[in-house]
Protein backbone atom coordinates (compact mmCIF):
# COMPACT_ATOMS: atom_id res chain seq x y z
CA UNK A 1 0.00 0.00 0.00
CA UNK A 2 1.03 3.15 -1.07
CA UNK A 3 0.36 6.39 1.54
CA UNK A 4 1.57 10.01 2.37
CA UNK A 5 1.86 11.01 5.79
CA UNK A 6 -1.74 12.63 6.80
CA UNK A 7 -1.85 16.71 6.84
CA UNK A 8 -1.98 18.03 10.06
CA UNK A 9 -5.68 19.58 9.72
CA UNK A 10 -6.26 21.61 12.88
CA UNK A 11 -10.13 21.00 14.65
CA UNK A 12 -9.86 24.12 15.92
CA UNK A 13 -10.10 28.02 14.68
CA UNK A 14 -6.76 28.74 14.13
CA UNK A 15 -7.08 32.97 13.87
CA UNK A 16 -3.62 33.42 12.51
CA UNK A 17 -3.77 36.11 9.89
CA UNK A 18 -2.41 36.02 6.50
CA UNK A 19 -2.11 37.32 3.25
CA UNK A 20 -4.22 36.36 0.23
CA UNK A 21 -4.88 38.16 -2.78
CA UNK A 22 -3.38 41.41 -1.54
CA UNK A 23 -6.63 41.03 1.55
CA UNK A 24 -6.01 40.05 5.16
CA UNK A 25 -7.92 36.67 6.37
CA UNK A 26 -8.92 34.57 8.67
CA UNK A 27 -7.12 30.73 8.47
CA UNK A 28 -10.03 29.21 9.99
CA UNK A 29 -12.47 26.49 8.57
CA UNK A 30 -14.95 29.30 7.30
CA UNK A 31 -14.94 30.81 3.67
CA UNK A 32 -14.05 34.65 3.92
CA UNK A 33 -15.60 36.37 1.47
CA UNK A 34 -13.50 36.97 -1.24
CA UNK A 35 -12.69 33.38 -1.67
CA UNK A 36 -15.98 32.45 -1.93
CA UNK A 37 -16.40 34.90 -4.66
CA UNK A 38 -13.61 33.14 -6.33
CA UNK A 39 -15.24 30.13 -6.24
CA UNK A 40 -18.13 31.31 -7.73
CA UNK A 41 -15.77 32.60 -10.55
CA UNK A 42 -14.19 29.36 -11.12
CA UNK A 43 -17.38 27.69 -11.16
CA UNK A 44 -18.96 30.43 -13.76
CA UNK A 45 -15.93 29.67 -16.13
CA UNK A 46 -16.41 25.81 -15.64
CA UNK A 47 -19.75 26.49 -16.29
CA UNK A 48 -19.23 28.20 -19.77
CA UNK A 49 -16.93 26.00 -20.80
CA UNK A 50 -18.79 22.82 -20.06
CA UNK A 51 -21.79 24.80 -22.22
CA UNK A 52 -19.62 24.64 -25.62
CA UNK A 53 -19.67 20.97 -27.29
CA UNK A 54 -16.46 19.35 -27.12
CA UNK A 55 -14.32 19.99 -30.36
CA UNK A 56 -10.85 19.82 -28.70
CA UNK A 57 -7.39 21.45 -29.37
CA UNK A 58 -6.73 22.80 -32.94
CA UNK A 59 -5.28 25.80 -35.62
CA UNK A 60 -7.31 27.62 -37.65
CA UNK A 61 -7.55 25.27 -40.09
CA UNK A 62 -9.51 23.10 -38.22
CA UNK A 63 -9.54 19.65 -36.44
CA UNK A 64 -7.19 17.20 -38.47
CA UNK A 65 -9.41 13.56 -39.10
CA UNK A 66 -7.64 10.32 -38.91
CA UNK A 67 -5.07 11.05 -36.60
CA UNK A 68 -6.19 8.07 -33.97
CA UNK A 69 -6.91 4.87 -35.53
CA UNK A 70 -8.68 2.45 -33.26
CA UNK A 71 -5.62 -0.38 -33.19
CA UNK A 72 -4.30 -3.12 -31.23
CA UNK A 73 -1.08 -1.87 -29.65
CA UNK A 74 0.12 -4.93 -28.32
CA UNK A 75 0.64 -3.97 -24.19
CA UNK A 76 -2.28 -5.16 -22.43
CA UNK A 77 -4.59 -3.12 -20.23
CA UNK A 78 -5.51 -5.85 -17.84
CA UNK A 79 -3.70 -4.73 -14.60
CA UNK A 80 -5.25 -1.03 -14.95
CA UNK A 81 -8.99 -2.78 -15.75
CA UNK A 82 -8.61 -5.11 -12.35
CA UNK A 83 -7.54 -2.19 -10.36
CA UNK A 84 -10.49 -0.16 -11.15
CA UNK A 85 -12.65 -3.29 -10.65
CA UNK A 86 -10.93 -3.58 -7.10
CA UNK A 87 -11.77 0.30 -6.43
CA UNK A 88 -15.17 -0.04 -7.58
CA UNK A 89 -16.17 -3.02 -5.06
CA UNK A 90 -14.85 -1.07 -2.15
CA UNK A 91 -17.12 1.54 -2.63
CA UNK A 92 -20.14 1.86 -0.43
CA UNK A 93 -23.87 2.19 -2.19
CA UNK A 94 -23.74 6.10 -1.38
CA UNK A 95 -19.57 6.33 -2.83
CA UNK A 96 -20.81 5.21 -6.05
CA UNK A 97 -23.30 7.69 -6.13
CA UNK A 98 -21.25 10.46 -6.13
CA UNK A 99 -17.96 8.74 -8.07
CA UNK A 100 -19.29 6.57 -11.27
CA UNK A 101 -20.03 8.04 -14.36
CA UNK A 102 -21.30 6.96 -17.60
CA UNK A 103 -18.20 7.46 -20.49
CA UNK A 104 -19.72 10.15 -22.43
CA UNK A 105 -20.67 12.48 -18.95
CA UNK A 106 -19.33 15.76 -18.85
CA UNK A 107 -17.51 14.66 -15.59
CA UNK A 108 -14.74 14.80 -17.82
CA UNK A 109 -14.19 17.87 -18.96
CA UNK A 110 -15.14 19.00 -15.35
CA UNK A 111 -11.99 20.04 -13.57
CA UNK A 112 -9.14 22.45 -12.86
CA UNK A 113 -5.79 23.02 -11.65
CA UNK A 114 -6.72 25.48 -8.37
CA UNK A 115 -7.23 24.05 -5.20
CA UNK A 116 -10.37 22.67 -3.70
CA UNK A 117 -11.32 25.79 -1.60
CA UNK A 118 -11.70 27.68 -5.39
CA UNK A 119 -12.90 25.15 -7.37
CA UNK A 120 -15.52 22.13 -5.74
CA UNK A 121 -14.94 18.41 -6.85
CA UNK A 122 -17.07 15.76 -7.62
CA UNK A 123 -16.18 11.99 -7.01
CA UNK A 124 -14.48 10.64 -3.90
CA UNK A 125 -11.12 12.23 -2.01
CA UNK A 126 -8.36 10.55 -0.53
CA UNK A 127 -9.21 12.75 2.40
CA UNK A 128 -12.64 11.10 3.13
CA UNK A 129 -11.81 6.99 1.75
CA UNK A 130 -11.07 4.43 4.71
CA UNK A 131 -7.55 3.01 4.71
CA UNK A 132 -9.48 -0.24 2.31
CA UNK A 133 -10.51 2.33 -0.29
CA UNK A 134 -7.39 4.18 -0.04
CA UNK A 135 -5.33 1.12 -0.91
CA UNK A 136 -7.53 0.57 -3.54
CA UNK A 137 -7.20 3.98 -5.09
CA UNK A 138 -3.67 3.83 -4.73
CA UNK A 139 -3.15 0.89 -6.17
CA UNK A 140 -5.44 1.98 -9.56
CA UNK A 141 -2.77 4.58 -9.81
CA UNK A 142 -0.18 2.38 -9.64
CA UNK A 143 -1.30 0.14 -12.20
CA UNK A 144 -1.94 3.05 -14.33
CA UNK A 145 1.11 5.43 -14.03
CA UNK A 146 5.07 4.30 -14.62
CA UNK A 147 6.75 4.47 -11.03
CA UNK A 148 7.97 8.00 -12.01
CA UNK A 149 4.75 9.31 -12.45
CA UNK A 150 3.51 7.32 -9.10
CA UNK A 151 6.13 9.19 -7.64
CA UNK A 152 5.67 12.72 -8.98
CA UNK A 153 2.19 12.28 -7.92
CA UNK A 154 2.50 11.89 -4.71
CA UNK A 155 5.21 14.20 -4.63
CA UNK A 156 2.80 17.14 -5.54
CA UNK A 157 0.87 15.84 -2.81
CA UNK A 158 3.17 16.78 -0.90
CA UNK A 159 3.62 20.45 -1.83
CA UNK A 160 -0.11 21.13 -0.03
CA UNK A 161 0.86 19.87 2.92
CA UNK A 162 3.84 22.54 2.85
CA UNK A 163 1.61 25.43 1.36
CA UNK A 164 -0.85 24.23 4.39
CA UNK A 165 1.83 24.95 7.03
CA UNK A 166 2.93 28.38 5.23
CA UNK A 167 -0.70 29.58 4.69
CA UNK A 168 -2.98 27.57 7.26
CA UNK A 169 -6.48 27.71 5.31
CA UNK A 170 -7.37 23.94 5.77
CA UNK A 171 -10.17 24.34 3.56
CA UNK A 172 -7.98 24.90 0.45
CA UNK A 173 -4.86 22.71 1.18
CA UNK A 174 -4.29 19.14 2.38
CA UNK A 175 -1.94 16.22 0.95
CA UNK A 176 -5.62 13.84 0.31
CA UNK A 177 -7.85 16.54 -1.20
CA UNK A 178 -7.33 14.57 -4.58
CA UNK A 179 -10.89 13.34 -5.63
CA UNK A 180 -11.34 10.35 -8.02
CA UNK A 181 -13.72 9.89 -10.34
CA UNK A 182 -14.51 6.57 -12.75
CA UNK A 183 -16.61 7.10 -16.36
CA UNK A 184 -17.86 3.56 -17.73
CA UNK A 185 -17.34 -0.15 -16.86
CA UNK A 186 -13.67 -1.09 -16.54
CA UNK A 187 -13.92 -3.73 -20.06
CA UNK A 188 -11.31 -5.96 -21.81
CA UNK A 189 -13.74 -3.99 -25.61
CA UNK A 190 -15.62 -1.15 -24.03
CA UNK A 191 -14.46 2.37 -23.52
CA UNK A 192 -13.92 3.41 -19.84
CA UNK A 193 -11.50 5.70 -17.98
CA UNK A 194 -11.23 7.45 -14.49
CA UNK A 195 -10.38 10.80 -13.26
CA UNK A 196 -7.90 12.27 -10.65
CA UNK A 197 -8.70 15.81 -10.04
CA UNK A 198 -7.23 18.43 -7.29
CA UNK A 199 -4.83 21.64 -6.69
CA UNK A 200 -1.81 21.17 -9.45
CA UNK A 201 -2.56 17.59 -10.18
CA UNK A 202 -5.21 16.66 -12.82
CA UNK A 203 -5.54 12.90 -14.40
CA UNK A 204 -7.90 12.57 -17.21
CA UNK A 205 -7.25 8.57 -18.23
CA UNK A 206 -9.12 6.70 -21.12
CA UNK A 207 -8.87 3.24 -22.27
CA UNK A 208 -10.01 1.55 -25.12
CA UNK A 209 -8.80 -2.21 -25.72
CA UNK A 210 -5.55 -2.05 -25.33
CA UNK A 211 -5.20 1.67 -25.84
CA UNK A 212 -4.66 4.29 -23.61
CA UNK A 213 -4.99 8.12 -23.78
CA UNK A 214 -3.88 10.29 -20.76
CA UNK A 215 -4.82 13.43 -21.42
CA UNK A 216 -5.57 15.77 -20.30
CA UNK A 217 -3.09 16.05 -17.52
CA UNK A 218 -1.96 18.80 -15.30
CA UNK A 219 1.06 18.44 -13.51
CA UNK A 220 2.40 21.27 -11.06
CA UNK A 221 3.15 22.85 -7.72
CA UNK A 222 4.15 25.38 -5.13
CA UNK A 223 6.57 25.73 -3.39
CA UNK A 224 8.47 23.19 -6.23
CA UNK A 225 11.46 23.28 -3.46
CA UNK A 226 10.12 22.82 0.12
CA UNK A 227 12.81 24.36 2.12
CA UNK A 228 11.44 23.26 5.51
CA UNK A 229 8.54 21.44 7.13
CA UNK A 230 7.01 18.25 7.20
CA UNK A 231 8.58 17.59 3.66
CA UNK A 232 11.53 19.60 3.63
CA UNK A 233 13.77 18.64 0.69
CA UNK A 234 10.88 17.65 -1.72
CA UNK A 235 10.99 18.81 -5.15
CA UNK A 236 9.05 18.67 -8.15
CA UNK A 237 9.06 18.92 -12.36
CA UNK A 238 12.70 19.38 -11.95
CA UNK A 239 13.16 17.32 -15.00
CA UNK A 240 10.81 18.72 -17.18
CA UNK A 241 12.22 22.33 -16.29
CA UNK A 242 15.72 20.85 -16.98
CA UNK A 243 15.19 18.75 -20.40
CA UNK A 244 13.34 22.38 -21.81
CA UNK A 245 16.16 24.20 -20.81
CA UNK A 246 19.20 22.14 -22.68
CA UNK A 247 17.15 21.88 -25.56
CA UNK A 248 16.81 25.63 -26.12
CA UNK A 249 20.50 25.81 -24.87
CA UNK A 250 21.68 23.48 -27.77
CA UNK A 251 19.67 25.82 -30.48
CA UNK A 252 22.62 28.15 -32.67
CA UNK A 253 21.62 31.78 -31.90
CA UNK A 254 19.77 32.01 -35.06
CA UNK A 255 17.68 28.97 -34.26
CA UNK A 256 16.87 31.00 -30.81
CA UNK A 257 15.76 33.82 -32.37
CA UNK A 258 13.36 31.41 -34.42
CA UNK A 259 12.20 29.97 -31.45
CA UNK A 260 11.76 33.20 -29.39
CA UNK A 261 8.47 34.45 -28.68
CA UNK A 262 9.07 36.71 -26.35
CA UNK A 263 13.07 37.02 -24.41
CA UNK A 264 11.36 38.68 -21.53
CA UNK A 265 8.89 36.86 -19.11
CA UNK A 266 7.05 38.68 -17.32
CA UNK A 267 4.05 37.08 -16.18
CA UNK A 268 1.86 33.91 -16.51
CA UNK A 269 1.39 32.17 -20.14
CA UNK A 270 0.12 28.75 -20.19
CA UNK A 271 -2.71 29.01 -22.46
CA UNK A 272 -3.99 25.72 -22.57
CA UNK A 273 -4.91 24.60 -19.57
CA UNK A 274 -8.32 24.20 -17.30
CA UNK A 275 -11.41 24.84 -19.91
CA UNK A 276 -9.46 25.30 -22.95
CA UNK A 277 -10.79 21.79 -24.21
CA UNK A 278 -11.41 24.09 -27.65
CA UNK A 279 -8.71 25.85 -27.80
CA UNK A 280 -7.65 27.55 -30.87
CA UNK A 281 -3.69 27.99 -31.49
CA UNK A 282 -1.49 28.39 -33.95
CA UNK A 283 1.77 26.95 -34.60
CA UNK A 284 5.04 29.05 -33.44
CA UNK A 285 8.52 28.88 -32.87
CA UNK A 286 10.96 26.17 -34.51
CA UNK A 287 10.00 23.31 -36.75
CA UNK A 288 11.36 20.08 -36.02
CA UNK A 289 12.14 19.77 -39.73
CA UNK A 290 14.78 23.01 -38.95
CA UNK A 291 16.59 20.83 -36.08
CA UNK A 292 19.95 18.83 -36.43
CA UNK A 293 19.44 14.76 -35.14
CA UNK A 294 20.63 16.00 -31.83
CA UNK A 295 18.39 18.90 -31.55
CA UNK A 296 15.35 16.53 -32.38
CA UNK A 297 16.66 13.59 -30.06
CA UNK A 298 17.08 16.69 -26.98
CA UNK A 299 13.17 17.43 -28.45
CA UNK A 300 12.02 14.19 -27.96
CA UNK A 301 14.15 14.10 -24.59
CA UNK A 302 11.77 16.38 -23.35
CA UNK A 303 8.35 15.02 -24.40
CA UNK A 304 9.48 11.73 -22.85
CA UNK A 305 10.02 13.67 -19.47
CA UNK A 306 6.40 14.87 -19.38
CA UNK A 307 4.90 11.08 -21.47
CA UNK A 308 6.90 9.15 -18.94
CA UNK A 309 4.77 9.48 -15.86
CA UNK A 310 2.49 7.49 -18.25
CA UNK A 311 2.86 3.53 -17.58
CA UNK A 312 6.44 2.50 -19.56
CA UNK A 313 4.71 0.10 -22.18
CA UNK A 314 1.96 2.65 -22.98
CA UNK A 315 4.43 5.26 -22.92
CA UNK A 316 6.63 4.04 -25.49
CA UNK A 317 3.58 3.56 -27.78
CA UNK A 318 2.36 7.00 -27.51
CA UNK A 319 6.16 8.10 -27.96
CA UNK A 320 6.25 5.97 -31.03
CA UNK A 321 3.01 7.23 -32.40
CA UNK A 322 4.77 11.62 -31.05
CA UNK A 323 8.11 10.43 -33.01
CA UNK A 324 6.01 9.73 -36.27
CA UNK A 325 5.30 14.14 -36.24
CA UNK A 326 8.45 15.13 -35.15
CA UNK A 327 9.65 17.47 -38.73
CA UNK A 328 6.24 18.98 -37.69
CA UNK A 329 6.52 19.35 -34.00
CA UNK A 330 7.18 22.85 -33.40
CA UNK A 331 8.81 23.99 -30.02
CA UNK A 332 8.54 27.72 -28.64
CA UNK A 333 9.56 29.61 -25.76
CA UNK A 334 9.70 32.52 -23.69
CA UNK A 335 12.09 34.33 -21.48
CA UNK A 336 15.98 33.81 -21.00
CA UNK A 337 17.73 31.07 -21.46
CA UNK A 338 20.45 31.15 -18.56
CA UNK A 339 20.87 28.26 -16.44
CA UNK A 340 18.74 30.29 -13.59
CA UNK A 341 16.10 31.77 -16.18
CA UNK A 342 12.35 31.88 -15.47
CA UNK A 343 10.77 30.42 -18.64
CA UNK A 344 7.65 29.14 -20.50
CA UNK A 345 7.97 26.55 -23.60
CA UNK A 346 5.54 24.72 -25.57
CA UNK A 347 5.66 21.83 -27.74
CA UNK A 348 3.25 21.60 -30.07
CA UNK A 349 2.31 18.67 -33.11
CA UNK A 350 -0.89 17.38 -34.50
CA UNK A 351 -0.74 15.06 -31.96
CA UNK A 352 0.95 16.42 -28.89
CA UNK A 353 0.71 19.66 -27.16
CA UNK A 354 3.19 20.05 -24.26
CA UNK A 355 3.74 23.89 -21.88
CA UNK A 356 5.79 24.30 -19.02
CA UNK A 357 5.52 27.37 -17.19
CA UNK A 358 7.31 29.02 -14.33
CA UNK A 359 4.86 31.10 -12.79
CA UNK A 360 4.10 34.33 -10.50
CA UNK A 361 3.96 32.85 -6.86
CA UNK A 362 0.40 32.45 -5.10
CA UNK A 363 1.08 30.29 -2.03
CA UNK A 364 4.99 31.48 -1.35
CA UNK A 365 4.16 34.96 -1.13
CA UNK A 366 6.56 35.06 2.08
CA UNK A 367 9.84 34.48 0.15
CA UNK A 368 8.57 35.02 -3.93
CA UNK A 369 7.85 38.77 -4.92
CA UNK A 370 4.14 38.99 -6.05
CA UNK A 371 3.94 39.09 -9.80
CA UNK A 372 6.87 38.12 -10.42
CA UNK A 373 7.64 34.35 -12.23
CA UNK A 374 9.51 32.03 -10.05
CA UNK A 375 11.11 28.78 -10.54
CA UNK A 376 8.84 27.84 -7.63
CA UNK A 377 5.83 28.06 -9.14
CA UNK A 378 5.67 26.04 -12.00
CA UNK A 379 2.50 25.05 -14.46
CA UNK A 380 2.67 22.01 -17.36
CA UNK A 381 -0.30 20.76 -19.00
CA UNK A 382 -0.13 18.45 -21.80
CA UNK A 383 -3.16 17.65 -24.46
CA UNK A 384 -3.75 15.77 -27.58
CA UNK A 385 -4.80 18.10 -29.93
CA UNK A 386 -7.34 17.28 -32.83
CA UNK A 387 -10.09 15.83 -30.89
CA UNK A 388 -8.85 13.00 -28.80
CA UNK A 389 -8.64 14.63 -25.42
CA UNK A 390 -10.22 11.92 -23.10
CA UNK A 391 -10.24 9.58 -25.64
CA UNK A 392 -13.14 11.48 -27.38
CA UNK A 393 -11.93 10.32 -30.99
CA UNK A 394 -11.33 6.85 -30.20
CA UNK A 395 -14.84 6.71 -28.69
CA UNK A 396 -16.43 8.78 -31.62
CA UNK A 397 -15.14 5.95 -33.62
CA UNK A 398 -16.44 3.24 -31.05
CA UNK A 399 -19.50 4.65 -30.67
CA UNK A 400 -19.95 4.28 -34.51
CA UNK A 401 -18.53 1.36 -35.22
CA UNK A 402 -20.95 -0.06 -32.50
CA UNK A 403 -24.39 1.17 -33.75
Amino acid sequence: MIKIKKSLVPVILVFAVIVFGGTAVLSQSQYPANLLEQKGNFSLGAARALGQPFRGVATTDGIIEGLYPIKSTGVSTLPIRQAAETFLESLSTADLSRTHYAIGDPEWRDWSNVDVGIFPRRGMSLEDMDDNQKEAAWDLLGAALSAEGLTQTQDIMKTEQTLFEINGEPIRYGTEKYYFTLMGIPSAEQPWGFQLDGHHLVINYFVLGDQVVMTPAFWGGEPVYADSGMYAGNHILQEEQNTGLVLMQSLSPAQQIVATLNPNKVGNNQVAAANQDNLTLEYEGIKGSELDSQQKLNLLNVIRSFVGALREPHAEVTMDEIGQHINDTYFAWVGGAEDDSVFYYRIHSPVILIEFDHQGPVGTLHKNEPGVPTRDHIHTIIRTPNGNDYGKDLLAQHLAQAH
